[in-house]
């Protein structure tokens, strides 16, 4: 390490220019300390590293900054978190202008409770569910709630039964896309306002919704 003069020093701004750097952090500077009189009456002269000045480096605020910002030196404090977030983790522009309200994106069976808080619900479409149901008799499972069922049994009836045990609020809607005619029967309650227990025939529609514990309204294309 050497002392140098001030004068000997290349000008700050050459520093990694065109010119040789003559400041390095190991370089010692001599600054006269005017409060301290021990040395003469004009101050003492001292030495301090060109490392040490860098480190008193003042820091900076971003506050009314434009363009690109250093973060070496620069105090974030106010941004908290978002110093060292990813830009990803917030809303965009089409999302809506702050997180919190911003419209979140859910992977299929990501809400838990299945709770929309009265909130519309959008993008929503009924599926068939294949394949299609061929049996002389089908019981419905718990699986099939909010499903739509196809029966085709051909030119051979069909029976549906309702069991009791289904899920509360159970509900389910059935397509007889055969001749067999279908009919709902099992251990649960099923009530029509016309007391039909059956699709009306082929191509015909009908639901089945639970009201109350095992007790279901049958509607839609129905015949006794």
């Amino acid at each position: 390490m050497a002392n140098k003069r001030i004068s000997s020093l290349d000008d700050i701004t050459l520093v990694g220019g065109t010119s040789t750097a003559e400041v390095n952090a190991n370089d010692i500077l001599p600054i006269t300390d005017v409060d301290d009189t021990t040395g003469s009456p004009q101050g003492t002269t001292k030495g301090v590293k060109v490392s040490d000045l860098m480190g008193e480096a003042p820091v900076q605020s971003v506050a009314g900054r434009t363009g690109a910002v250093t973060i070496a030196n620069t105090d974030v404090s106010g941004l908290g978190t978002a110093a060292t977030t990813a830009s990803t983790d917030y809303a965009t522009a089409a999302q809506g202008a702050l997180a919190d309200s911003a419209l979140q994106s859910l992977a299929a069976g990501a809400l838990s409770d299945f709770d929309f808080a009265d909130n519309p619900i959008f993008g929503f479409a009924a599926k068939v569910e294949t394949p299609t149901i061929t049996a002389n008799a089908y019981t419905l499972v718990a699986a099939d709630n909010g499903k739509v069922l196809a029966l085709d049994n051909g030119a051979t009836a069909m029976t549906l039964n309702v069991d009791t045990g289904l899920p509360a609020s159970f509900n389910c809607s059935f397509i007889q896309k055969g001749a067999g005619q279908v009919s709902f029967a099992g251990t649960a309650t099923v009530n029509n306002r016309q007391s039909h227990t059956k699709i009306n025939g082929q191509y015909g529609v009908a639901s089945l919704v639970a009201y109350a514990t095992n007790t279901y309204i049958l509607a839609g294309d129905t015949a006794s």
